[in-house]
């Protein structure tokens, strides 16, 4: 059994004192590991990182088995994002998210898809975010988790829509909301209309929409916790969203 496909490494770990167990995602494919040898070696450890795209052979004698993947580098993503720190916690989250919440061996084109444009895009900056938080609802759907983002889940309208509701995952205008917007989740305009330009609050208010979900039902019905780096980026974007005190022209 073989084949071979372009594909991006969603996560390495290592396995003996040379070689790696590699997950990479190919779109026909989807999320599949595979013994990738020499992995720790000097000259392959750059190819086996996180958010690479690699041209990817996978070789195994049945179907079931484990397989060994080669692969040559097409896109160094990882290495471009070393030295943007908000780039580089982007690129570990949507890999993270991306291994821990598909099931092996199962393929999402639309997710991987959106990955892909994900870590091409990741020089553009902290605009990216937006794409970044419509992926993860795109994940949530295509794991049968969509929100309904299209009208109030209390009177049925289409305007005015400003929270989520954490249980159903429906959106709830504000007239609707009265008393229980503290029970409610935030619902950032850029959501609703590409051409609602967002803030780092909004940006902020995605991840904790998208992430709520995500450790409910992606992650929490298999018993597995948010990823690390996943939380990791939500507290880099509240840190940007946080108000810079004033500096005192006294002091």
């Amino acid at each position: 059994m073989e084949w071979e496909a372009p594909g991006i490494v969603l996560d390495v770990r290592p396995f003996g004192e040379t070689d790696v167990l590699a997950t990479v995602m190919t779109e026909e494919h989807g999320a599949h590991r595979g013994l990738a040898r020499g992995g720790q070696s000097r000259t392959r450890a750059s190819l086996w990182q996180p958010g690479n795209l690699v041209q990817t052979r996978w070789i195994a004698r049945l179907s079931d088995n484990l397989g060994a993947f080669t692969a040559e580098l097409i896109h160094p993503a990882a290495a471009l994002a070393l030295d943007d720190p908000l780039a580089l916690a982007m690129l570990r989250s949507a890999c993270a998210v991306t291994e821990g919440a598909l099931p092996e061996r199962e393929p999402h084109p639309r997710v991987f898809d959106g990955l892909l444009n994900l870590l091409a895009n990741l020089p553009r900056g902290p605009i990216v975010l937006s794409d970044l938080i419509r992926w993860e609802l795109t994940v949530l759907a295509d794991l049968g988790y969509g929100l309904d983002l299209t009208s109030c889940a209390v009177t049925g309208t289409t305007g005015d829509l400003a929270f989520v509701s954490p249980r159903s995952g429906r959106a709830v205008s504000t007239e609707a909301a009265g008393p229980w917007r503290d029970r409610l989740l935030p619902l950032p305009a850029f959501l609703l209309a590409t051409q609602n330009p967002a803030t780092a609050a909004d940006w902020r208010d995605g991840l904790r929409l998208t992430g709520h979900f995500l450790a409910r039902d992606a992650f929490g019905l298999h018993h597995k916790p948010l990823p690390q780096a996943r939380l990791a980026l939500y507290d880099r974007v509240t840190a940007l969203a946080e108000p810079t005190p004033e500096t005192d022209p006294d002091a």
